[in-house]
């Protein structure tokens, strides 16, 4: 990502890729469904309920769609039940992956996650293998047509803990903790918000060259068509041109 941003490599990852595949839809409604199981069906007592409405409503998704998903993860409708698993590997190079999945057959998930690191000449690993050098944090990415002055202003008296310039746009980081109150901040102030969500930010990374990169972008592609897979988080470190 030499030259480019974190939020550029992760909007082209999971924004651009998701789209193209259709599923950005049934993953949001998967995280709609198991947070409300989890934490009940209000989204004034359950945060992570409420996230992922916010970004089903950033996805344009039909408020009928979301709802549904609300009564199946309480019981009010009939719905399948998901099981969440994080799949942790390492791919060559040394780039440490994150495989965040929802499944309703764990039995056939699993082989499958393993068969792609196979595949790629990577291993699939034990549980800490890779989390250790990643944490938690919220990022909400705002149009680069704000005045930094204006989004330095309304994010950091939110309590947000920086304000970035990565590719053409503004980047938030927020602890997990103070994640709401700066995104309702930032909403109040009416910034455009491109996007907002809690992500696995990597503490250290790894520059990928050429002789991988086609490999691993392979792997990355291979991985996301699984429509179990949720979120995929790495600290592959390349530019995207080449």
């Amino acid at each position: 990502m030499s030259g480019h941003s974190k939020w550029s490599t992760i909007k082209h990852k999971k924004g651009a890729a998701d789209a193209k595949r259709g599923k950005i839809f049934t993953r949001i409604l998967k995280e709609i469904t198991v947070a409300a199981r989890l934490g009940g069906g209000d989204v004034g007592t359950n945060p992570r309920l409420r996230l992922a409405v916010d970004t089903a409503k950033g996805a344009n998704m039909p408020k009928d769609n979301w709802e549904r998903a609300i009564k199946k993860g309480t019981g009010e409708l009939e719905g399948v039940t998901y099981e969440e698993i994080t799949y942790e590997g390492r791919f060559p190079g040394g780039v440490a992956i994150i495989i965040e999945a929802m499944t309703d057959n764990k039995n056939r998930t699993t082989p499958e996650i393993r068969s792609y690191f196979t595949k790629f000449n990577g291993e699939l690993g034990t549980v800490g293998s890779a989390t250790y050098l990643y944490t938690k944090q919220g990022q909400i990415v705002v149009d680069a047509e704000v005045s930094e002055d204006k989004v330095m202003e309304v994010a950091l008296e939110a309590g947000a803990d920086d304000v970035k310039d990565e590719g053409g746009a503004w980047v938030i980081q927020t602890t997990p903790e103070s994640y709401e109150a700066v995104k309702a901040a930032v909403d109040k102030a009416g910034l455009p918000v491109i996007e907002a969500k809690i992500i696995m930010a990597p503490s250290t990374s790894v520059e990928l060259g050429p002789d991988k990169l086609k490999s691993f972008l392979k792997f990355l592609d291979t991985v996301e068509d699984n429509d179990d897979v949720q979120n995929v988080w790495h600290n592959a470190e390349y530019d995207e041109e080449e």
